[in-house]
């Protein structure tokens, strides 16, 4: 190698952090920003002028401001509350009490977060349609049956299934952190369980309260797959609305909605960001509160508030969490006699081996999701480490770095598919060629930009408590920075990296709002895709399409949690 060679071979060496960086920011922005600037851009030119009319128009009708956005944030609201009474005592149980299967249960909270949300749609209408579950129960002790579905009622539940852990986890590590020395002292000084609760422990615990609620607020309202299966279009959000005005071509009108739930999605997701950035700089508690055990001293069974509190709560989590998943698989067993049968999977099997090319088939849905998740996974992994290093460096400017970089974890899959639609996939003029990209490319460039902020997120935490001394001790023998991230700093944090990556894959495997913006045709099908498909015809080959679909991601929930993903940091 000659002088010159290993002078620019240095020179990257030095700056390879630098160069990743901006490639990184580059695909960003070729990714997310320029997709959502041409959903803005939709919005707000006519004809080539600037107008803020079609949005004006759009807040002052009354039909949009009454019926979608209005009843978009009514069930948010609603959902929220219900996501926090759910997820409150389990957070109180967490953190309060030692018990058997106690971790194992912390862990199984995780489970929502990789499940496909068309998936759990799909055990909702499995629980609560007129021949599902529930019914069948009220019928065996001859009560008349109730009908849930397509009610705000079951979107709620749905909705809490998917959120009370997140309030949860969120909720319990703040819980974990109230120094017992302040109780304690409170206690001492005369103060009562209840006062010293109310004084000191509560305070402690609004602001992460209100974080979760904030999360669970953005996210069920730019909720879709769930309010598409469950309300259909008579309970219309704007998120449905959006996806009914691209499948009848009126982009400007989808476009106007896009950004009214953009902008109030990010505005929300600020808020969280200037909440975490205080969190991590506060440290834990210094004495934390110890647990109780939650087994009574002898085996003589005791009936108390505690007991009974508890009891009641463990029925209303086996009815939300157990429940409709148990109703899913049960379904796909059933044949239309109501008896157990192997009928839905003899149907998969007879539409892959007979199906046109028109129709959905099983095995191109399940190599399509694997195929993405593939993609998915080369690209999100190496955005969301770099986007972890930068963020978690001290220098000015890191605080809009960080809002930039989670931009797409408020924004919908169904606005950033619309984006794609909009300027990759229909092409854009770029130095005198018209530059397209279309099928799969699409589909994993939305999917990337989904997944990556759970990579950051999983790395993060870890980075930002590495010893700077170990670092510094490798520059000194001669590492340079990309040497150093490369051979000291990822080995350390290779834990939260796998379980960004598995993050990455069942988000990916998951993935329905842009994917249903961008497949273009049955051949481009993912199997939240063919589930929803099969759901809008008949339910058993859905469930059995549903139960793959399970299968697939419960393996990413076990490498997540095998490798102890940082979700609690998100």
């Amino acid at each position: 190698m000659t002088s010159t060679a290993r002078r620019v071979t240095r020179l990257l060496e030095q700056h390879l952090l630098s160069v990743v960086a901006v490639a990184t920011a580059l695909v960003l922005l070729v990714l997310f920003y320029y997709p959502v600037g041409t959903v803005f851009a939709d919005a707000v030119l006519v004809d080539g002028s600037f107008t803020l009319d079609p949005i004006v128009d759009i807040l002052s009708s009354e039909f949009y401001r009454d019926d979608i956005i209005w009843f978009t944030a009514k069930q948010a609201f609603y959902s929220t509350i219900a996501s926090v009474l759910l997820g409150l005592p389990a957070a109180w149980l967490f953190a309060r009490f030692d018990f058997p299967g106690r971790e194992t249960l912390r862990s199984l909270t995780i489970l929502p977060f990789v499940m496909p949300s068309i998936m759990v749609a799909t055990g909702f209408v499995a629980t609560f349609g007129q021949n599902g579950t529930l019914n069948r129960a009220l019928a065996l002790v001859g009560l008349p049956p109730i009908e849930l579905l397509y009610t705000l009622e079951a979107i709620i539940v749905a909705h809490a299934f998917y959120n009370a852990p997140l309030v949860a986890r969120v909720t319990t590590a703040a819980w974990e952190s109230v120094d017992a020395r302040a109780v304690e002292t409170a206690r001492a000084l005369g103060a009562g369980r209840w006062r010293a609760f109310y004084d000191i422990v509560l305070p402690q615990l609004l602001p992460s309260i209100a974080v979760g609620a904030t999360l669970t607020f953005i996210f069920t309202f730019a909720s879709f797959p769930i309010v598409l299966a469950l309300g259909g279009f008579q309970l219309a959000t704007i998120e449905v609305f959006i996806f009914s005005k691209v499948r009848d071509l009126a982009y400007a009108e989808a476009a106007s909605l896009a950004v009214i739930e953009t902008v109030i999605s990010l505005g929300l997701t600020v808020v969280y960001l200037q909440y975490e950035a205080r969190q991590r700089s506060a440290g834990g508690a210094a004495s934390p509160l110890p647990r109780q055990s939650i087994l009574p001293d002898s085996w003589t069974p005791r009936l108390t508030l505690r007991t009974l509190g508890i009891s009641a709560y463990s029925v209303v989590v086996f009815l939300v969490f157990v429940v409709p998943i148990a109703s899913m698989i049960l379904a796909s067993f059933t044949g239309a006699d109501g008896t157990l049968s192997l009928e839905n999977y003899q149907f998969l099997v007879e539409r892959q081996l007979t199906g046109a090319e028109f129709q959905v088939r099983p095995l191109p849905a399940i190599w399509n999701s694997l195929v993405f998740a593939a993609g998915t996974l080369v690209v999100a992994v190496p955005m969301g480490v770099t986007m972890a290093v930068l963020t978690t460096r001290r220098y000015r400017g890191r605080t809009l770095i960080d809002a930039l970089a989670m931009a797409p974890f408020a924004v919908s899959g169904i606005v950033v598919g619309l984006g794609l639609l909009r300027g990759l996939v229909f092409g854009t003029e770029l130095f005198g060629m018209r530059t397209q990209v279309t099928g799969a490319l699409a589909i994993v460039a939305a999917h990337t930009v989904s997944a990556y902020p759970f990579v950051t997120r999983n790395v993060a935490p870890l980075l930002a408590r590495l010893d700077g001394r170990l670092v510094e001790s490798a520059r000194s023998l001669g590492a340079t920075r990309a040497h150093a991230l490369r051979d000291v700093e990822i080995p350390l944090v290779w834990t939260g990296v796998v379980a960004g990556a598995a993050f990455a894959v069942a988000i990916s495997i998951g993935e329905f709002n842009s994917t249903i913006i961008l497949a273009e045709g049955a051949q481009s099908y993912t199997m939240p895709v063919a589930v929803e498909r099969f759901l809008g015809r008949r339910l058993g080959p859905a469930t059995a399409m549903g139960c793959v679909l399970l299968f697939v991601t419960s393996v990413s929930f076990v490498v997540v949690d095998r490798f102890g993903g940082r979700w609690s940091d998100l």
